[in-house]
Parts: C-alpha cells; structure tokens; sequence
C-alpha cells in the first residue's frame, strides 16, 4: 500500500499575499476527507521567516480532525516553536529542516549543522514528553546549488547518525531545489532501506513538470513506499532561492499510481472536491 502525505503548507509558504485563515481552513478540512496519511499542514516559525503561517495555531483550532485518520504534521525551526507546537493535541508529527548543506542550514534556520543537532535534542526531547513524534526532513539530500559537499553517502550517514544519536524513526527525504534525477533517487532510497529497513522513509522532491512521472517511478523503484505531493504542484522553500521548481503535484501522482495498478486508500470524490477548491485558492 501506497502511503501519501499532502503538503498544503508547503504549497502555502512561498506565497506572497496572505490567504486568510477561514479559506485555509476551508481548505484543510476538504483535505481531512480524502484520507491522505498524513497532512503537512502548518508550521511553528518566526511570522517574519514565513508571514504566510503565523495563524497556525487559530487554523490548528477551527479544523475538524477528529473525525479524520489523516494525522497532522507541522514544522517547526527551533525549540521555541516546538514548546509551541506541543500543545496542540490535534498535531501527532514536528519537523525539523535538517540540512546537509550547511549553508542551506544557516540560510533556512538561522543555524549551523552542528547548532541543529542541538536543536534536535530538544524538539525530540519535548516530543517524548508530549506523546509527539519528530520527523526529520533532510533537505539537500539529493544535491545543493552553493558547492557545499555533497554525496549519497553523506546523506546516508547522516540519516544513520541522527538515528542512533538522538533514536529518530522517521525521515523525509528532501530534494528541496528539484536537483534529484532517477539515479540518485533510487540509489538513495534503495541503500537507506536496505542498510536501515526499520526507518520510515518518505520522499519529498521538487520537480518540474515534465520530470514529475520519472521521479515517481525511481521513488518507488529505489523501494520507498511513502510519497509526498501538493495539489496543483504549488510550493517550494522561500529560503532556498528566488524561483523554485515545484512540489511534486499529487493528481499526477495519482495518476501514476492508477496507471500502474498501484493500491493506496483515498476518496477520490473528496480528493476532487479538495482539486476544485485549490483551483480557486492558487490562483
């Protein structure tokens, strides 16, 4: 079975002016009806980094979850915003950005690698406290435009390190500038399962239109059986660079998946209802 997580926060982030938080939740509480696995759907951040999610928590408030086995996932940069985040019953994930590239870290984070790892400690300590689980996002896992080091071995080892220091069972694998291409895609993802089957891996890459399918297809090639997407292909970092490629779009996806007779649960009547809705809000 194929495990699907919608990233409506990340298709929100990088847009300029405010959508209000009544259309927001508007939106997020057609996307608790189709049964994705999980929602990413807010973030726990200065209002200054990302003006777009200051109203997280009154949107965390006005959804209706409870009748809902989407599970919910927020990100958040620091300890601060963990404290903050923790609160909320309706949230079972918190992710950290956790860049390879230290001067992605810097840039998305306002912290080193070696500050993150403290920064983990603590989100993953207040997660043990509060019935939460940490998810790790590993940006740049797949390659990084400012010549800083990179390799499939170094993402490797850093999935492992984080694991066995701080007991981390959930990543997601992040190619944050669509850099990612079929080979490095499935060398990445058939190593890390094969070395560290217990992990529970995902795959978040930015694309451009006309690569989407091809990454699919490698995701599920390199063994990863969770998918990350965003309705319409909307998204990307705001701290990355000025353009961005986009989120990988979850119609086509889904399309894939169909065409090749792969099983995964949603209501496609509510996932439509969910399609029309973005039309409008995206615009």
């Amino acid at each position: 079975m194929i495990l699907l997580t919608e990233c409506p926060r990340d298709a929100m982030q990088g847009i300029k002016h405010f959508i209000p938080t009544k259309e927001k939740v508007e939106y997020l509480n057609t996307l608790l009806k189709v049964g994705f696995t999980t929602l990413d759907c807010g973030s726990f951040v200065s209002p200054k980094a990302i003006p777009q999610m200051q109203d997280t928590p009154e949107v965390l408030k006005k959804i209706n979850y409870q009748n809902s086995s989407t599970k919910l996932s927020v990100i958040v940069a620091n300890k601060r915003g963990a404290e903050d985040a923790v609160h909320f019953e309706q949230v079972s994930f918190l992710g950290y950005p956790f860049s390879i590239s230290e001067t992605f870290q810097l840039r998305n984070t306002n912290a080193t690698i070696e500050q993150s790892l403290t920064r983990v400690e603590e989100i993953v300590t207040l997660c043990e406290n509060y019935k939460k689980t940490p998810l790790l996002y590993i940006s740049m896992a797949f390659g990084n435009p400012y010549n800083d080091q990179w390799s499939a071995e170094l993402a490797q080892e850093w999935v492992k390190r984080l694991h066995n220091e701080f007991g981390i069972l959930h990543f997601s694998m992040a190619d944050t500038i669509g850099v990612s291409n079929p080979k490095n895609i499935v060398q990445l993802f058939s190593t890390l399962i094969t070395t560290l089957p217990h992990l529970s891996l995902s795959a978040h890459l930015h694309t451009t239109p006309e690569t989407g399918e091809e990454k699919v297809e490698a995701i599920l090639k390199g063994g990863c059986q969770w998918i990350e997407g965003a309705l319409k292909g909307y998204g990307g970092c705001p701290m990355a660079k000025d353009e961005l490629t986009g989120n990988m779009p979850t119609e086509k996806i889904l399309n894939y998946l169909e065409e090749k007779n792969y099983k995964f649960n949603l209501n496609r009547s509510a996932f439509e209802d969910s399609l029309k809705l973005a039309n409008r809000l995206f615009l």
